[in-house]
C-alpha cells in the first residue's frame, strides 16, 4: 500500500505589496524552505500562487520550475456547485494518495480561515493523510492581538449582509451578543465597502461600544485603532471622512 503524502497548509502574504519585500517579514525561514520543496498544489488563484512561489524562489530555490509544478484551482465547494463543476475535493488530492506531498495555498492569509480550503483539509483527514499547518499571517488573529479587546472569548462572523437594513440589524445583534457574553465579535468586509461598513457601525452601535479597525495588517501602511463609537463619530463625522479607508483590507472587531 502506497504511503500517503502530507498536505501542507501554506500561508500567503496579506495585501498587494511586493511579495519579495514581504516574505522575510511575514513568513519564517522554515515555512519558506518547506514551500520551496513542493511540486503539487491546490490554490485559490494560480496567478497569486505563482507570484508567491516566484518570491520564495529568490530566498529558497524551488525544487522544480513553476512551469513544471502541477497546480489546480479550488475556490470552495459552493462556488464550484454554483457553476456546475463536477470536481470534488478528493479528486484534487490524487497526488497525495499517490504518496506525494501537496501544498494548499490561499490567495491571502491562511487556508480554511475566512478562505476556501476546509473541504480539502477534511478530505485529507478522511483519507488518513497527515495535515501540516505552516506558520504565517492571519489578519483575523493579528487584529485580535492588537485590538486590546477580549482575546479569551471571541467569534469570527465572516462577512456581514450587504443590504443596509440587514447589515444594521446584524450589527445590533452582534452588539447584543457581545454585551451578554463578553465576547469580541470579528468580521471582515470587501475593501471597497469599508466606508459603508464603518458608517453603519457609527450609526448603528451604542456610543460606549468599542470598535477596532485593523487596516493593511503586516504592511508598511498598517493602521490599528481601537476607539469607542462616540470617539469614532468625532473622527469620522460623515461618510466622506471615511474615504481614506476605502479599498484597504480591513478587519473589524467589536466589544460592547
Amino acid at each position: 500500500m502506497t504511503k500517503l503524502g502530507t498536505l501542507y497548509l501554506v500561508p500567503n502574504t496579506l495585501g498587494d505589496d511586493d511579495r519579495n519585500e514581504q516574505l522575510p517579514w511575514v513568513l519564517p525561514s522554515e515555512t519558506i524552505a518547506c514551500i520551496a520543496k513542493l511540486k503539487y498544489w491546490v490554490v485559490e488563484d494560480a496567478k497569486t500562487a505563482r507570484a508567491l512561489l516566484k518570491a520564495v524562489d529568490g530566498i529558497s530555490p524551488l525544487t522544480c520550475t513553476i512551469q513544471e509544478m502541477q497546480m489546480s484551482e479550488w475556490r470552495g465547494a459552493a462556488r464550484h456547485a454554483k457553476y456546475g463543476d463536477s470536481v470534488k475535493p478528493a479528486d484534487l488530492l490524487k497526488p497525495l494518495m499517490a504518496g506525494n506531498n501537496m501544498g494548499l495555498m490561499s490567495e491571502a492569509g491562511v487556508p480554511g480561515v475566512a478562505d476556501p480550503g476546509a473541504e480539502l483539509v477534511l478530505a485529507a483527514h478522511q483519507l488518513g493523510a497527515q495535515v501540516k499547518p505552516l506558520v504565517g499571517p492571519s489578519s483575523i488573529l493579528l487584529g485580535l492581538m492588537a485590538s486590546g479587546l477580549n482575546g479569551q472569548r471571541f467569534a469570527f462572523q465572516g462577512y456581514l449582509p450587504q443590504d443596509a437594513h440587514e447589515r444594521s440589524a446584524k450589527l445590533k445583534q452582534l452588539e447584543a451578543e457581545s454585551r451578554k457574553l463578553g465576547q469580541t465579535q470579528i468580521w471582515i468586509e470587501t475593501p471597497y465597502r469599508n466606508t459603508a461598513m464603518l458608517t453603519a457601525c457609527i450609526n448603528s452601535l451604542a456610543t460606549e461600544a468599542l470598535l477596532c479597525l485593523g487596516v493593511d495588517l503586516s504592511l508598511p501602511t498598517e493602521m490599528i485603532v481601537t476607539l469607542s463609537i462616540a470617539e469614532w463619530r468625532k473622527r469620522y463625522p460623515n461618510e466622506a471622512a471615511c474615504a481614506s479607508l476605502q479599498n484597504r483590507p480591513t478587519v473589524f472587531l467589536l466589544l460592547a
